[in-house]
């Protein structure tokens, strides 16, 4: 009676709670297999807008090349200038990339690039395009020794350049030089990053790139918490820093699962005037995409809850192709691949039916490229083209599969700015 009447008078209590007090398991059986069909869905009678290009895509490439431009003339105040002032006023694209991040990524692209051509190449690791880049940045530096942000992208290019050293393969299977040169990379970027700290100059770029580091550290644990609630804080509408946060709370890195429930419920309760229950869900987003036993241990129901709360706080189109193509592609794949998952699996797989019925007006075919891909920022991609055909034709087949009655009966499923509308063909 207590709680009730509390939760009555304050509401935020119920969901503040709830991101503490974990919920009993439910007995349930796991749903029997949907029928399988023997045929695929008529594409041609599924009618729906395509963006190759979105608002979002179009301002993020504007940003990287407006840090590159500036970068390739040596307009490096202009450049510091710039990022300074979009991270003070949290400037975003429309779907919430931080201006000042891509800013940065485009100014060191030459660099990086140059030496991830170089390696993939398997050069020598004195060859040119893998020294004189960073040395010359590293002059730069030292000509700016006080300045935050161009320290923040000499850092964030040795940490890309460690990265490219360091591969996807086994760390028990890589060539020491390889280990030697990412961990020499790492150690350099922690090394200028350290005079600066991102809460006394209330900047999320010099925080998340605190936060990078922390891959590359010997003992991350004491701090990873820690810095990453210090970057949330600074700009909680930014979605990504959580996600990331899931990902290191992982088994795989630095964390276990309970540590990865504890903190998504942390989040969750620190975010929630912004996202609702959405906090949670962001936390586990990626970690259940490249971890299958994530869905074990999570609080479904919050979860799901939290998907609900971040389409409230965010309905753009990109946001829904994102949360949609995650329970269409990311999640399917993996049914199967631990039983003890799939119920939780199963559940949270099917919000792309009330997502995609009552959210989507248009689709994104590289989101669901790299849905497809377990949303894996190591993951190659050869042929640009090639991928977002694929995103299309994923997303193009998940959408119709939601519709597959109608379809089947020989009706025309067009989407409008009001939703998907079911007529003749």
């Amino acid at each position: 009676m207590i709680n009730r009447s509390l939760s009555t008078l304050f509401p935020k209590l119920a969901s503040f709670r709830r991101a503490f007090v974990q919920r009993p398991a439910a007995v349930l059986a796991l749903p029997a297999p949907k029928p399988q069909r023997s045929t695929l869905p008529d594409l041609s009678l599924l009618d729906i807008p395509i963006r190759d290009l979105s608002s979002d895509g179009a301002a993020a490439r504007a940003a990287f090349a407006r840090g590159q431009f500036l970068a390739r003339q040596d307009r490096w105040e202009d450049l510091s200038g710039e990022i300074m002032s979009a991270d003070a006023d949290r400037q975003k694209t429309p779907a919430g990339m931080p201006i000042a991040d891509l800013m940065a990524y485009g100014a060191r692209a030459d660099v990086v690039q140059a030496a991830e051509h170089a390696l993939f190449e398997e050069r020598p690791a004195n060859d040119t395009p893998l020294v004189d880049g960073i040395a010359a940045l590293e002059q730069i530096r030292s000509e700016f020794s006080d300045d935050p942000y161009i320290t923040a992208i000499v850092a964030m290019t040795h940490v890309d350049i460690g990265w490219t050293w360091r591969g996807s393969g086994q760390n028990s299977v890589l060539p020491q030089l390889n280990r030697d040169r990412c961990v020499a990379h790492f150690d350099r970027a922690f090394e200028i990053l350290n005079p600066f700290c991102g809460i006394e100059l209330n900047s999320p770029l010099i925080a998340s790139t605190r936060c990078a580091l922390l891959a590359g550290s010997r003992d991350p644990l004491p701090r990873l918490a820690d810095d990453y609630e210090d970057l949330i804080d600074l700009d909680p509408e930014n979605h990504r820093p959580m996600r990331a946060l899931g990902n290191h709370m992982l088994p795989q890195w630095f964390g276990t699962y309970g540590a990865l429930d504890l903190e998504a419920r942390r989040t969750a309760a620190r975010t929630q005037d912004i996202w609702g229950a959405g906090g949670y869900t962001w936390v586990c987003f990626d970690a259940m995409a490249q971890d299958e036993r994530v869905c074990e241990v999570i609080d479904t129901e919050f979860f799901i809850e939290g998907l609900r709360d971040i389409v409230k706080a965010r309905p753009d189109q990109e946001t829904v192709n994102l949360l949609a193509a995650f329970c269409a592609v990311t999640l399917r794949s993996q049914e199967g691949l631990d039983i003890n998952s799939d119920l939780a699996r199963f559940q949270i797989a099917d919000c792309a039916s009330w997502l995609i019925r009552d959210h989507l007006t248009e689709l994104h075919p590289l989101i669901w490229a790299h849905a497809s891909e377990g949303f894996d920022n190591n993951a190659r991609i050869m042929s640009p083209s090639r991928f977002a055909a694929r995103g299309r034709s994923h997303g193009l087949m998940a959408i119709a599969e939601q519709f597959r009655d109608d379809i089947d009966r020989g009706l025309r499923v067009t989407f409008t700015p009001d939703g998907p509308q079911v007529g003749p063909a």
